[in-house]
Protein backbone atom coordinates (compact mmCIF):
# COMPACT_ATOMS: atom_id res chain seq x y z
CA UNK A 1 0.00 0.00 0.00
CA UNK A 2 1.16 3.15 -1.12
CA UNK A 3 1.75 5.28 2.22
CA UNK A 4 2.12 9.33 2.46
CA UNK A 5 3.02 10.57 5.69
CA UNK A 6 3.12 14.40 6.76
CA UNK A 7 4.43 16.20 9.54
CA UNK A 8 3.21 19.51 10.69
CA UNK A 9 5.96 21.90 12.65
CA UNK A 10 8.79 19.22 12.75
CA UNK A 11 10.48 16.64 10.33
CA UNK A 12 9.61 12.97 11.00
CA UNK A 13 12.84 10.51 11.12
CA UNK A 14 12.72 7.42 9.34
CA UNK A 15 12.19 5.32 12.03
CA UNK A 16 8.49 6.73 12.79
CA UNK A 17 7.45 6.41 9.04
CA UNK A 18 8.85 2.91 8.87
CA UNK A 19 6.95 2.20 11.98
CA UNK A 20 3.75 3.94 10.41
CA UNK A 21 4.48 1.99 7.00
CA UNK A 22 4.64 -1.32 8.99
CA UNK A 23 1.11 -1.13 11.32
CA UNK A 24 -0.45 0.06 7.96
CA UNK A 25 0.69 -2.92 6.47
CA UNK A 26 -0.64 -4.95 8.80
CA UNK A 27 -4.07 -3.80 7.65
CA UNK A 28 -4.16 -5.25 4.31
CA UNK A 29 -4.82 -8.71 5.95
CA UNK A 30 -8.04 -7.40 6.62
CA UNK A 31 -8.79 -6.22 3.43
CA UNK A 32 -6.14 -6.12 0.67
CA UNK A 33 -8.40 -3.49 -1.75
CA UNK A 34 -6.98 -0.73 -0.08
CA UNK A 35 -5.37 1.98 -2.19
CA UNK A 36 -3.62 4.45 -0.42
CA UNK A 37 -3.43 6.05 2.84
CA UNK A 38 -2.30 9.56 4.21
CA UNK A 39 -0.91 9.99 7.35
CA UNK A 40 -0.45 13.89 9.16
CA UNK A 41 1.55 13.76 12.09
CA UNK A 42 1.16 17.36 13.97
CA UNK A 43 2.28 18.51 17.40
CA UNK A 44 -0.51 20.27 19.56
CA UNK A 45 0.61 22.82 22.42
CA UNK A 46 -1.68 21.52 24.96
CA UNK A 47 -0.11 19.10 27.90
CA UNK A 48 1.55 16.18 27.88
CA UNK A 49 -0.36 14.35 25.14
CA UNK A 50 0.37 16.62 22.58
CA UNK A 51 1.07 14.23 19.68
CA UNK A 52 -2.25 13.92 16.69
CA UNK A 53 -1.87 11.57 14.01
CA UNK A 54 -4.46 11.50 11.67
CA UNK A 55 -5.12 8.38 8.82
CA UNK A 56 -7.35 8.63 5.78
CA UNK A 57 -7.74 5.12 4.21
CA UNK A 58 -8.75 5.38 0.85
CA UNK A 59 -10.78 1.89 -0.30
CA UNK A 60 -13.16 1.43 -3.23
CA UNK A 61 -15.84 3.55 -2.60
CA UNK A 62 -15.44 5.19 0.41
CA UNK A 63 -12.80 6.94 2.33
CA UNK A 64 -12.10 5.86 5.82
CA UNK A 65 -10.86 8.32 8.78
CA UNK A 66 -9.07 8.47 12.07
CA UNK A 67 -7.83 10.95 14.44
CA UNK A 68 -6.10 10.45 18.05
CA UNK A 69 -4.01 12.26 19.90
CA UNK A 70 -1.25 10.60 22.56
CA UNK A 71 1.71 11.59 24.34
CA UNK A 72 3.57 9.46 21.91
CA UNK A 73 3.57 8.78 17.70
CA UNK A 74 3.54 5.40 18.21
CA UNK A 75 0.48 5.55 20.73
CA UNK A 76 -1.41 7.62 18.70
CA UNK A 77 -0.55 5.49 15.80
CA UNK A 78 -2.03 2.03 17.09
CA UNK A 79 -5.03 3.29 18.42
CA UNK A 80 -5.81 5.04 14.58
CA UNK A 81 -4.80 1.25 13.53
CA UNK A 82 -7.15 -0.32 15.36
CA UNK A 83 -9.87 2.28 15.00
CA UNK A 84 -9.33 1.87 10.80
CA UNK A 85 -9.51 -2.04 11.63
CA UNK A 86 -12.62 -1.90 12.90
CA UNK A 87 -13.89 0.71 10.51
CA UNK A 88 -12.26 -1.50 7.91
CA UNK A 89 -14.39 -4.92 9.21
CA UNK A 90 -17.38 -2.90 9.19
CA UNK A 91 -16.79 -1.43 5.31
CA UNK A 92 -16.34 -5.54 4.31
CA UNK A 93 -19.48 -6.63 5.73
CA UNK A 94 -21.26 -3.86 4.31
CA UNK A 95 -19.84 -4.54 0.49
CA UNK A 96 -20.15 -8.59 1.22
CA UNK A 97 -24.03 -7.92 2.10
CA UNK A 98 -24.48 -5.99 -1.17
Amino acid sequence: MKVQVQSVHFDADAKLIDFIQKKLDKLDTFYDRTIDAEVILRLNNEGIQNKTVEIKLNVPGEQLFAHKTNGSFEAATDHCTEALRRQIKKHKEKVLAH
